[in-house]
């Protein structure tokens, strides 16, 4: 058996990729050391671009920030899911949300009701770090229904539907969370009309919504859970998914990819990820890696980067 301190063992680098790739999708702000630390060590695998995700105001201030500072980053930034229902109906603070509100995190302890108008100010905010230059996606948000009740999914669709103007008013990639919500998540998505660049994180849907999303040029992000036992339904949505419309992401510090699964993740794990994601396409692990980078810079709207670097001295606070 495995003790605590192997569980809470950063894992191996992995042999790096010959082709250099992106993280489609993490939290450096969530991860141990640095983000100079993170970023070289994802360098020295090859990879060599990460997509910093925020969750909430701060977090989106700091992802933009970040993204200013370093080349190799670019932030999306966005209210998740979950944080909208926070924002509306109060938060007790530590893992709890309001009763019937979802699961999950939050990393800004107890605060009253704001009602709609705090939910109003949280998007206006979004809205400006939308127009950055260094920010190109609006996300992570959608739909998250695990332990959601009714006022919580209101406070999410309404969300939801703000953040898909955002980024069409913008013209950003939309970055999708979308968990046990996919019939709601693709009904918003018809009746606003999604953004030209559309990408459901983490994917976790079947083969037949793959199919929904090729048909819609949704791009469909794979994380490390697609190398878990228990997900053959990702392995078969991958299959079926056209390669121009796969990408790569951690979604670090959760997920880590087997066989290091419950481990701490990070971008540099991407290289596990990516030849996992090979073996299910039956396809030359570089010819993947060249088309996960091109795929990312396109559904993004960036030029792929060789390079890690600095866009300027100043780092974020």
């Amino acid at each position: 058996m495995p003790s605590n301190a192997d569980k809470n063992a950063a894992p191996p680098l992995p042999a790096p990729l010959r082709v250099p790739v992106a993280d489609s999708h993490t939290h450096l702000d969530m991860q141990s050391g640095t983000v100079e630390e993170g970023l070289a060590k994802a360098a020295s695998v090859g990879v060599t671009t990460v997509v910093q995700v925020g969750c909430d105001v701060a977090g989106s201030r700091w992802a933009a920030e970040t993204a200013a500072a370093y080349d190799s980053v670019h932030a999306a930034v966005a209210l998740h899911p979950n944080e909208a229902p926070r924002i509306v109906h109060g938060d007790p603070g530590g893992t709890s949300q309001p009763p019937g509100a979802g699961g999950g995190w939050s990393r800004q302890g107890a605060r009253a009701a704001g009602g709609a108008g705090a939910l109003d100010e949280a998007l206006a905010e979004i809205d400006r770090l939308a127009a950055l230059p260094e920010v190109k996606g609006v996300g992570e948000t959608g739909l998250d229904y695990f332990r959601t009740g009714p006022e919580g999914k209101d406070a999410q669709e309404r969300s939801f539907r703000a953040h898909i103007e955002i980024a069409k008013r913008h013209g950003k990639a939309l970055v999708i969370h979308d968990r046990d919500a996919h019939a709601d998540v693709l009904r918003v998505l018809k009746e606003e009309g999604a953004p030209e660049r559309t990408v459901f994180h983490c994917y976790s849907g079947d083969a037949a919504m793959a199919e929904i999303c090729a048909r819609a040029g949704y791009f469909m992000s794979f994380a490390g859970n697609v190398t878990f036992k228990n997900a053959q339904h990702l392995r078969d949505a991958l299959a079926v998914a056209p390669l121009e419309l796969v990408l790569v992401e951690t979604d670090a510090p959760f997920l880590t990819p087997a066989p290091y699964r419950g481990r701490p993740n990070a971008p540099y794990l991407v290289p596990v990820t990516v030849r996992a994601m090979a073996a299910v396409r039956g396809i030359d692990e570089d010819a993947l890696a060249g088309a996960l980078a091109a795929n990312t810079a396109r559904a993004f709207g960036y030029r792929p980067a060789g390079t890690t670097g600095h866009r300027t001295e100043r780092h974020p606070g």
